[in-house]
């Protein structure tokens, strides 16, 4: 079994255009440049880590997102602290006119999916206290997918 204190630390991101990505990861979503080589990549983060996402051109300068229906990555996570946290990234991206894909309440969490310029897919999500989880009788959590009630949601914004 694996050690449970371990973490997924970072994600590398081949992008055709790297200020059109910066536009989104830094600008919309607010992730902090730690360093940028010219136009081949560059590395964000939350709270001054070397880097949480980082984009480059390496293979993938002026090209097309793949197509949809291929394997690949699914969707890259960010996980907020808290509900307000999670809401004030929503009501960013609804603010750049980004479009979401999808809002949902998974039990032990809640989801908002949508693509970032690159065509990635993105969920932007926050996790209910652990205490909280439903669980099956043999110990297995016990997730869900239902609607998320997004103006609930954004609604955090107003306390």
């Amino acid at each position: 079994m694996i050690d449970p204190r371990v973490e997924i630390g970072h994600v590398h991101l081949k992008v055709a255009d790297l200020e059109r990505a910066l536009g989104f990861w830094r600008d919309v979503l607010g992730f902090e440049l730690q360093e940028q080589l010219g136009d081949q990549a560059a590395f964000l983060s939350a709270g001054g880590y070397h880097h949480h996402i980082a984009l480059n051109t390496w293979e993938s300068l002026g090209a097309p997102p793949p197509p949809l229906a291929t394997t690949g990555l699914y969707h890259v996570a960010v996980r907020y602290p808290g509900r307000r946290e999670l809401a004030e990234a929503v009501r960013g991206v609804l603010d750049a006119g980004i479009p979401l894909e999808g809002a949902s309440d998974h039990g032990v969490s809640e989801a908002i999916y949508l693509r970032d310029p690159e065509g990635n897919g993105v969920e932007l999500y926050r996790d209910r206290p652990r205490e909280s989880w439903a669980r099956y009788p043999d110990g297995r959590i016990a997730q869900k997918t239902e609607p998320l009630d997004l103006a609930g949601l954004l609604a955090e914004l107003e306390r």
